[in-house]
């Protein structure tokens, strides 16, 4: 038995050599060969039979879902190197097409949006990928993922062949596909599965809807195992013709915990999946970590009553909104520990997936992880044959949403919110914001408005300069601007507004999303990457009242809790 324990001894001589030879065996560790080629696979995930197999050999897939468009994307590495440690080995995504296509001809993959990067990132971490391109996709977003510019057609029918949802599907299609072809399994990526649509057997308005998707994507490149995914009434409806007989079992969405509406109380969730993974079935945490629906980019519910969903996505989850461990997340990862050792155990050179196939025969490779805490790290006689050990890249040793009576002639504004379209359901197409209908005055409708668009871009924002002192009595809604001065490196805080009502917080031109008094979410999440080091612009729109005082506290703050039933 070798035992090492981890001390800071002889850190500084070693710390730049080791870091720049780690960064070459990284580069090599990724699945690449010389020149960027990716090297090609024959076999992909298989489910003919009672279990999935991939490239030929049992294999269960231990799923978690973190969404790329929720998450800073400095912080991505860290997400996924934690989910890795906790016995993870399939990374699940949505693809938000309201976010990637905000605009009819406008498309955007860069920076929280950059696809391409967030999947190569998996790979590199040492997950496999279950894409979920949509189109539509519900994830308690804002028209369920779809882009709103779709009901500026009168005649509309959302998930449906309707040929104005249909060329617009195609022409998104058409920009994403080409981007994630190349990253499937078979082509040497981490893909391994890609699913059709999103619950639409719930919804199941039209027969020739999931044949159309299925082609859109077959047609493009995609080439990996399709699947769907519903919930046990909803499985008939909702599949496609040549579906496989006797397939494995997957639960895809496992829920770790629940979303929360304002003036709700947070929602927790005591469910860990231990009765799946008994049963020998394939299992996807939904979320494994939630993150934040910066912006607008909230969904709301429609039954029994509408009500607009909060900023946070923390869902609940392992990782809390913040990416912090918590007790769920401890749990988890010894659960998937009496599961894992028998799924993976072919992590020596000669069984990793290089070499078209045929392992890798000589040199280095790289083993990264997450650990908690210092301690003893022991061997056994499993390191073959010598090991340099490195924390945080420094070198250790050898061995991460009523009526009103009016007076006399007056000006009469209405300033309408768009607190969230319906993510889920059959009223997709009922989702138009703004004034839809007449408005009425003595039983006339009113006539003759002028427009104004509040969008809250930070085009929009950049238009209030130059800005005035705040007077002793501010009117109400308004805009308040403040200035906040950090030093060094900002770390990750969460912003609290005691004594506002409801509206939205910008730091920076960035829109953290909306603060509301009811609750129950009570601070919003501001990554440390959204800051400056030296002055931060802080701006606040606020329609009630305000204390013009804002607190930046270290821990979140999700309101009262109450247990999901």
């Amino acid at each position: 038995m070798v035992v090492l324990r981890i001390r800071k001894a002889h850190k500084r001589r070693y710390a730049l050599l080791c870091l720049s030879i780690v960064g070459f065996i990284m580069y090599r560790y990724l699945g690449t060969a010389p020149g960027g080629r990716r090297m090609s696979r024959r076999v992909g995930l298989s489910a003919n039979s009672s279990q999935f197999t991939l490239e030929g050999e049992t294999f269960r897939i231990l799923g978690g879902s973190v969404h790329y468009f929720r998450v800073p994307r400095a912080y991505w590495r860290d997400r996924l190197m934690k989910m890795k440690a906790c016995g993870i080995n399939t990374l699940t995504t949505y693809v938000p097409w309201s976010l990637h296509q905000p605009e009819r001809g406008v498309f955007h993959f860069q920076t929280e949006l950059d696809l391409e990067a967030y999947i190569n990132l998996a790979a590199e971490v040492g997950l496999w990928v279950i894409l979920r391109p949509g189109p539509y996709i519900c994830s308690e977003l804002d028209l369920g993922g779809l882009p709103s510019w779709l009901l500026r057609d009168e005649s509309m029918r959302l998930r449906t062949t309707h040929p104005g949802f249909a060329e617009a599907v195609n022409t998104f299609f058409d920009k994403l596909i080409p981007k994630v072809v190349p990253l499937q399994f078979k082509k040497g990526g981490p893909i391994i599965a890609v699913q059709l649509e999103n619950e639409y057997g719930s919804f199941a308005m039209d027969n020739t809807y999931m044949p159309f998707i299925k082609e859109a994507l077959q047609s493009r490149g995609i080439n990996e195992l399709l699947l769907t995914s519903d919930n046990h009434e909803g499985l008939k409806e909702g599949g496609v013709t040549g579906g496989t007989p006797n397939s494995p079992m997957m639960v895809m969405e496992c829920w770790t915990g629940w979303f929360d509406a304002w003036g709700d109380l947070h929602h927790v969730l005591a469910q860990e999946g231990r009765v799946i993974l008994r049963r020998g079935m394939s299992i996807n945490l939904y979320m494994f970590h939630g993150g934040t629906n910066f912006g607008f980019m909230s969904g709301a519910l429609t039954n029994p009553i509408y009500k607009a969903l909060i900023t946070s996505y923390d869902y609940d989850a392992p990782l809390s909104e913040s990416g912090e461990y918590t007790p769920k997340y401890h749990l988890l990862r010894d659960l998937f520990s009496q599961y894992h050792s028998k799924l993976i155990t072919k992590l020596n050179m000669e069984n990793l997936p290089v070499n078209s196939g045929n392992g890798q025969s000589y040199g280095y490779t790289l083993y990264e992880t997450i650990i908690t805490s210092g301690g003893s790290l022991k061997s056994g006689d499993n390191v073959r044959d010598r090991a340099l050990v490195f924390v945080d890249r420094h070198y250790i040793g050898i061995f991460k949403h009523q009526n009103l009576e009016l007076a006399e002639k007056r000006t009469l504004s209405l300033l309408v919110e768009n607190c969230g379209r319906v993510h889920y359901g059959k009223a997709l197409d009922k989702q138009r914001k703004g004034l839809v209908g007449d408005i009425l005055l003595n039983n006339s409708p009113l006539r003759d408005f002028t427009i104004y668009s509040l969008d809250m871009k930070t085009s929009f924002i950049d238009r209030f300069a130059p800005w005035m002192s705040l007077p002793h009595v501010p009117s109400f809604p308004g805009f308040f601007l403040g200035r906040m001065f950090t030093y060094g490196y900002p770390s990750d805080t969460f912003v609290k507004l005691p004594g506002w009502g409801k509206g939205v917080v910008f730091i920076n031109g960035l829109n953290l999303g909306r603060h509301w008094y009811i609750g129950p979410q009570q601070t919003l999440y501001l990554p440390g990457p959204f800051l400056n080091s030296g002055v931060n612009q802080v701006i606040v729109f606020e329609e009630q009242e305000a204390d013009y005082k804002i607190t930046f506290e270290e821990t979140p703050d999700l309101g009262m809790a109450v247990d999901i039933q």
